[in-house]
């Protein structure tokens, strides 16, 4: 089949994008690769139906070629779509339904099987892709009781349960520990032989072998001084791989970490504790239907930097929680922080004052509908929304942060009105600008652009190498990796005994 999409021009609460002319050949698998913007999200959406357009976006004023129903020809009648956004939506209508507090039990929500079920045709067909996307395992845990990795492959058994002639995948890798983006690699290949695919990545190592054309945005203004996002000609994988644009992007991110860690820089400060900073002893985790991890003894000392390591489920974002005192069991284990006790009259908020905290599930729970300044202002505060009048001084700061992300037009914007990436950065721009003594960092770089995930990256390694805040680091993937941290808690184990750690530590040089 071939596709061809015309003359499309769309205008979006923070820029416009247009597609000219692009033509998806039979046999032909493409990337759209995402360097300064998730356009290729918002273009997956329009392909996936996914999108209201007589809603928002709405075509360019004036501009009448924009008809989509005449431009998009081609377009199979069975598309499969799998997208941060769609899961996003699919957990919060998941929360909306929870009924806890009618029940004398805790409401799990929809399990992995019901969700896989009611897309498809059949038990049968059921238990063949929960056994392909291996969430076998998980059929009776319910969706929100999953880790971001598990959740990942809950979708895509969802969008191949109604057997598409093409495949559309938005950041497909998100989430994934590694073991899982090599089965994901081998999947997409395999399902290319039959299966028309489409995938919108920022990240070179997230191209499958299958792919044979790649398109990217061109980025310009207009007299508004809108940013106009322009999908420009494809070109073969031959050809994308030769492209100087990798080596220039790199640069460019370099350079606008540097501008961010002069920001940081000017509002310096610090406060000091006592070591340990933070320590856990014999830490445990256990459910109903079975445990997490076990003996889990952890020492943080001023200056160390750590990394988080080990396969979905195993339990990184659950110890997290404990920390940050946001998991129910943190007051059942022998938690220090800050040189207090855990349950020693503390409040919740007197903790993460110190605390800057990016992840999935507080991206999850930011559905409140404030602007972008009120979405960093929050970060002062500790508060999902702005509830508290902000000082001069804090306005200022947040509107320079602003101006360094490159997001001063979207200052009065609603947070939910910005795609899924942009969204992300505001928060990273939330937990960095009060300059916490502690930055959780829950695989942060879901949903960020090339460039952004590279400024992200070279920030937060400045900060660890400057000693400005201390890290802990959630990321699966191995190019994501940060020289400053050279220390390392490992899960390791099964899922039927609970997960024990393995401590590798940098020696302390005297």
């Amino acid at each position: 089949m071939t596709i061809c999409l015309r003359d499309l021009k769309l205008s979006l609460a923070t820029e416009q994008i247009e597609v000219p002319c692009w033509t998806i050949e039979p046999e032909q698998h493409w990337v759209i690769f995402s360097t300064y913007s998730h356009c290729g999200s918002t273009l997956g959406r329009v392909l996936a139906g996914d999108l209201d357009l007589k809603a928002n976006p709405k075509p360019v004023a004036g501009d009448h070629s924009a008809n989509i129903g005449l431009n998009l020809q081609g377009l199979p009648d069975s598309i499969g779509w799998v997208s941060l956004h769609l899961q996003q939506a699919l957990l919060e209508k998941e929360i909306a339904n929870d009924d806890t507090d009618f029940m004398d039990k805790i409401d799990i929500g929809s399990t992995v099987e019901a969700l896989v079920l009611e897309c498809c045709d059949s038990a049968e067909q059921r238990d063949e892709l929960l056994a392909l996307t291996d969430i076998a395992h998980l059929r009776l845990r319910g969706f929100r009781q999953l880790s971001t990795g598990e959740t990942r492959r809950v979708m895509l058994a969802r969008a191949l349960a109604i057997r598409p002639r093409l495949l559309i995948l938005d950041e497909p890798y998100a989430g994934l520990d590694l073991a899982h983006q090599q089965q994901l690699s081998s999947l997409i290949n395999q399902l290319s032989q039959t299966i028309q695919i489409i995938v919108m990545t920022s990240r070179q190592d997230e191209v499958p072998e299958c792919i044979t054309h790649v398109a990217m945005f061109n980025h310009s203004q207009n007299k508004q001084g809108v940013t106009v996002n322009t999908l420009g000609e494809g070109m073969s994988i031959e050809q994308w791989h030769a492209h100087p644009v990798m080596a220039q992007l790199n640069q460019l991110s370099q350079q606008r970490s540097d501008e961010v860690m002069g920001l940081i820089k000017r509002q310096r400060y610090q406060a000091q504790y006592p070591d340990p900073l933070v320590e856990l002893k014999n830490g445990k985790v256990e459910y109903t239907d079975g445990l997490i991890f076990k003996d889990v003894n952890w020492r943080i000392n001023n200056g160390q930097h750590w990394q988080v390591r080990g396969p979905n489920g195993c339990g990184k974002s659950t110890l997290l929680g404990l920390i940050l005192g946001d998991h129910p069991q943190c007051y059942s284990n022998d938690i220090t922080l800050f040189g207090k006790p855990r349950g020693s009259g503390e409040t919740i908020w007197q903790v993460k004052q110190q605390i800057g905290i990016v992840s999935s599930a507080l991206h999850l729970q930011y559905r409140v509908n404030c602007s972008a300044l009120e979405v960093l202002l929050s970060g002062f505060f500790d508060s999902i929304g702005l509830y508290q009048k902000p000082s001069k001084k804090q306005i200022d700061l947040a509107k320079d942060w602003l101006a360094i992300l490159h997001m001063s037009h979207c200052e009065k914007i609603s947070f939910k009105q910005l795609d899924y990436g942009q969204q992300r950065l505001l928060l990273i721009g939330r937990a960095l600008i009060k300059q916490p003594v502690l930055l959780i960092l829950d695989e942060p770089y879901q949903g960020l652009d090339f460039i952004n995930r590279k400024l992200v990256m070279n920030t937060l390694n400045m900060l660890a190498q400057e000693n400005l805040s201390q890290l802990l680091y959630v990321s699966h993937h191995v190019d994501d990796a940060l020289p400053a941290i050279k220390n390392y808690l490992d899960f390791v184990g099964n899922t039927e005994q609970g997960y024990e750690v393995e401590i590798v530590k940098f020696p302390t040089i005297c």
